[in-house]
């Protein structure tokens, strides 16, 4: 390496081309001309004396070379956007950002509900959110608070549970008009299910205590909310949280033997208690979301 370090904003571009596979697809995201991506990328492969893509006919491809940078690129981006966050606001004040970090299912149906009387409170405060079924590592910063469903081991995080979310199958009332419910479990494989497609979500199954496969869905999508979404339309018979399920009206099946719970963590690093605008957000957050399961009581 030359003794220049390359900075941050190489590798910033460097990680939009491992993302989009094309420069210019790069510039676009970064607010940047082609020339200029070109000229990063350049620049730093000078100064790393690796070559970092490939061309082929489906873009640029990383080398094993620039795949091996990738995760402490997305490391420093973690730590640039922490910086942004920190300098928004000072830690005694009510302005600035807070990166919140949750399910797709819990980002998309909950939270927004969650987040819009807490805007009304605090217009200051500006609320990032990150929907990713992959825990965000929050101490590397990626986010400020998150809400999970699985406990965090970590010691230096700040975790509260809440409660726990009930998981059962369901069925839209119009589907239930149209073809009639399933009259008992052995019954339930003559319905179209919705479910999932690939193994990994998959192994999530066995927790509903029933055996089912993938040749068995009729709808087959690995995104949750893409499953609630077919669920809703009346596609079929699928999983879904009975406080969301009663409020959007569903029907649901099996209750007393089917399903499983899902405990609910909201959490954030102990370093962010100094910080009013998290700490404000943390607090508001948890009281929501215990109405939300609260919501599960009949």
């Amino acid at each position: 390496m030359t003794s220049a370090q390359p900075g941050w904003e190489l590798y910033r571009s460097f990680l939009a081309v491992v993302r989009e596979h094309s420069l210019s697809g790069a510039a676009r995201s970064l607010g940047l001309t082609q020339p200029t991506l070109g000229r990063h990328i350049a620049a730093l492969e000078a100064a790393l004396r690796v070559p970092l893509f490939t061309r082929s006919r489906a873009g640029l491809q990383p080398t094993p070379g620039a795949l091996a940078l990738v995760p402490h690129a997305e490391a420093m981006a973690s730590a640039a956007s922490a910086l942004e966050r920190a300098a928004s606001g000072e830690a005694h004040e009510e302005r600035g950002a807070v990166r919140v970090t949750a399910s797709e299912m819990i980002g998309v149906e909950v939270l927004p509900a969650c987040l819009a009387p807490f805007r009304q409170r605090h217009p200051h405060i500006a609320i990032e959110l990150v929907l990713s079924n992959r825990p965000q590592d929050l101490l590397r910063r990626e986010a400020d608070i998150a809400v999970r469903m699985v406990k965090p081991t970590q010691g230096a995080l700040t975790a509260r549970k809440l409660g726990s979310l009930r998981v059962g199958l369901h069925a839209h009332p119009r589907y239930i008009a149209a073809h009639g419910a399933p009259r008992s479990l052995a019954e339930l494989h003559q319905h179209p299910l919705i479910g999932y497609d690939k193994a990994p979500s998959l192994q999530r199954v066995p927790k509903l205590g029933l055996t089912v496969s993938r040749e068995q869905f009729a709808f087959r999508c690995d995104s949750d909310i893409g499953q609630y979404a077919a669920l809703r339309a009346g596609f079929g018979i699928g999983l879904c949280q009975l406080a969301l399920a009663r409020r959007d009206g569903l029907v649901p099946l099996f209750a007393d033997v089917v399903g499983f719970d899902m405990g609910v963590w909201l959490v954030m690093h102990r370093d962010l208690k100094s910080s009013r605008r998290i700490r404000l957000l943390f607090e508001h957050l948890a009281d929501a979301l215990q109405a939300h399961i609260a919501r599960q009581a009949p």
